[in-house]
């Protein structure tokens, strides 16, 4: 029986191109062995092993001189929200420079873009866009409203307690130059009205979603991340809601279904009815039905409806 040699450590269990076992002294021969099987050019595979989105990245990335990991695949990366109908990610996009050629692999799809500096960022080794440039290559592919909803997810505030940031990944002004610097991009005019609409307070899609529910209503412009009491930090706060009128509405997400945070939210819900405000509590039914009944509720409990 011919004795297989074992891989480095780091090949084992992962994707890897043949640099990578060139530069771990692995000889040619060794890749031919049953436990790998081809990737693709330059890439060898565990055999028989499901890649996961990332790994898959950072593979073809790597055997990709000059490319970054850029489109919806960035998005997947840097956990930014998508439509339900893309984050599958059947293909890996990749770009390069607009004066080098496209990118053209089984698993790929290739664009050839401009890109100025600081408008890449790295996750876990994988060069990929950050995620204000990954808002504005989304731009042509996006309907108008999940491109607002993604953009006001780039320029909320973090909540340091749960990501390992402090800050925005950028600021309306900050987009607003991002354009201005790719005036001839496919979609940017669609950016540019998107822009418009962004607003900071918006913690998920669904609350963007609800937000510009309402305006298509003909209801005045809400407050995010509304206060009980604008004064004090700690006051319990709704998503989104009218202080004049005071309505508040609170959008119950997934991450709302654990014990701790319904805790929490019971406190919030008791603040705000104990204070005689009308106060909403909607969900996934609501924004399937694009958040009619609610908005019907709101009509009628404010003063001076049609």
């Amino acid at each position: 029986m011919v004795r297989i040699a074992p891989l480095p450590d780091s090949l084992v269990l992962t994707p890897f191109t043949v640099y990578e076992s060139r530069a771990l002294g692995v000889p040619p021969k060794r890749l031919r062995a049953r436990d790998l099987s081809d990737g693709g050019r330059l890439i060898y595979l565990p055999a028989g092993r499901h890649l996961e989105i990332v790994e898959h990245a950072r593979v073809l990335a790597a055997a990709t001189p000059g490319a970054w990991v850029s489109h919806e695949t960035a998005a997947v990366l840097t956990l930014l929200g998508l439509p339900p109908w893309l984050g599958e990610c059947s293909t890996i996009h990749l770009s390069k420079q607009h004066e080098l050629p496209r990118v053209r692999r089984a698993g790929v799809t290739g664009h050839r873009v401009r890109s100025n500096p600081g408008e890449l960022t790295d996750v876990d080794g994988i060069p990929v866009t950050a995620p204000p440039r990954t808002w504005l290559d989304l731009a042509a592919d996006l309907p108008l409203n999940y491109l607002i909803a993604l953009g006001d997810q780039i320029i909320r505030m973090p909540r340091p307690g749960f990501e390992q940031r402090s800050q925005p990944y950028a600021h309306k002004e900050g987009l607003r130059l991002l354009i201005r610097q790719h005036p001839n991009m496919k979609g940017v005019e669609k950016a540019r009205l998107a822009l418009d609409e962004m607003r900071v307070g918006a913690d998920s899609f669904p609350e963007t979603f609800l937000r510009l529910a309402l305006l298509d209503a003909r209801l005045p412009e809400p407050e995010l991340q509304l206060r009980l009491d604008p004064e004090d930090p700690r006051s319990p706060a709704a998503d989104l809601g009218y202080r004049r009128y005071r309505i508040a509405v609170q959008y119950d997400g997934a991450p709302h279904l654990t014990r701790e945070q319904q805790s929490r939210d019971n406190r919030r819900d008791e603040a705000f009815r104990h204070a005689g405000w009308a106060y909403f509590k909607v969900n996934a039914d609501d924004l399937a039905e694009g958040f009619e009944g609610v908005i019907a509720r709101i009509k009628w409990v404010r003063p001076g409806r049609p």
